[in-house]
């Protein structure tokens, strides 16, 4: 029963480095008030410069280079990518502002689908062969360095001797982990300081801003850079974990349409909610999934014979199901945006800091305190 509601290992990798992603959405969405429905171009930056890196086909940067470092370069890449279109974009407002990085992206997504020199079908993408899987950790340190991968990875047996055994997607889970918290704790840092309430001020009034004596410009295109960087930094361990890329799982308009929802769902301008709110699009995918650990094929087990054949008129229980729960997740994910939408705004970490009066980590603990007397 709990495999139904409780996300697998694999899907909560995918969700730290989708979340991730998200947070650089985020980060400059969410707090500047720019929409920019372009991003999957850096994601697709980092992911593309590691995928090519790994193949040896980066001039000046051996196939083993340590994967920290290609995922580094590639966040680079993807911060001086992000500087130069928002240089561009940033000279308009609004849906302007949104529709000019959605033509850079889709510009973007056309020419990785079009260049030969990834492979000789670019449509299929890039697959990392030949290397003993990408490892995170400290460049030159042996013992600090493990290796990521659904299939080839490291895995670990009786940890410190505590009987505990990490599989090859555990090991990849708190690596890839230590990852995005790091990239986490780094935003947040950046949000609560000067440089952060002044972007916080630019998508309250940008006018208020400028008359303050703000340079709104220079202040919006270093944050645009500094979400490039993060989304390359998503895009590197997506690459690094699945070992191959594709246009369309990373490049592709509906890479940027996930991180959008996550941002609504979780709550805008609230960094972490993005990743919740990604949490929560996978868990109802996962319940609502096809296969053996979801709903439909739970119900069609658990539930006798004779429940299965009741039903109203020529309806039967099992039709039901078939019908309005197996494979339906993206039905019931629309509906649920919807909702949001309309009905909490403000998304799933902004309605508990309403309620809270304040952001959970300084308002939590004074509650539990009051249980406590």
């Amino acid at each position: 029963m709990f495999d139904v509601f409780l996300p697998r290992t694999r899907t909560m990798v995918v969700v730290l480095y989708v979340g991730l992603f998200a947070m650089s959405f985020d980060f400059i969405s969410g707090y500047t008030g720019y929409l920019s429905f372009g991003h999957a171009m850096f994601y697709g930056i980092g992911a593309y410069f590691v995928a090519l890196a790994g193949t040896g086909k980066i001039p000046g940067l051996p196939a083993e280079t340590p994967f920290m470092l290609m995922l580094v370069v590639g966040a680079l890449l993807a911060l001086l990518i992000a500087l130069a279109v928002g240089a561009v974009s940033f000279r308009l407002t609004g849906v302007y502002f949104a529709m000019v990085t959605l033509g850079f992206a889709e510009v973007s997504h056309v020419f990785i689908r079009n260049w030969d020199y990834v492979g000789s079908n670019p449509r299929d993408g890039v697959g990392v062969v030949g290397r003993d899987g990408f490892a995170v950790g400290i460049p030159g340190i042996d013992a600090l360095q493990f290796r990521l991968g659904r299939l080839t990875g490291d895995s670990f047996e009786n940890v410190l001797g505590t009987g505990i055994e990490l599989g090859t997607v555990e090991v990849s889970y708190y690596a890839i982990g230590a990852v995005v918290l790091l990239s986490y704790f780094a935003m947040q840092r950046i949000i609560h300081s000067p440089f952060g309430r002044v972007m916080v001020a630019i998508r309250e009034n940008e006018e208020r801003a400028k008359a303050v004596g703000y340079n709104t410009f220079w202040y919006k295109l270093g944050a645009f850079g500094i979400s490039g960087f993060f989304a390359g930094v998503a895009g590197a361990l997506f690459a690094g974990y699945r070992r191959s890329v594709a246009p369309e799982n990373t490049f592709d308009l509906f890479v940027t349409a996930d991180a959008l929802l996550a941002a609504i769902i979780g709550g805008f301008g609230t960094l972490a909610g993005a990743l919740y709110g990604h949490l929560f699009h996978e868990f109802i995918q996962g319940i609502l999934s096809t296969e053996s650990h979801g709903l439909a094929r739970f119900l069609r087990d658990a539930l006798p014979e004779d429940v299965l054949t009741a039903g109203v008129g020529d309806v039967t229980v099992v039709e039901f199901i078939n019908v309005f729960v197996d494979g339906r997740a993206d039905l019931y994910l629309g509906l649920i945006f919807i909702a949001f939408v309309l009905f909490m705004p403000r998304g799933i970490l902004g309605a508990l800091r309403d309620r809270l009066g304040g952001t959970v980590a300084e308002k939590l603990p004074e509650r539990l305190d009051r249980y406590r007397r």
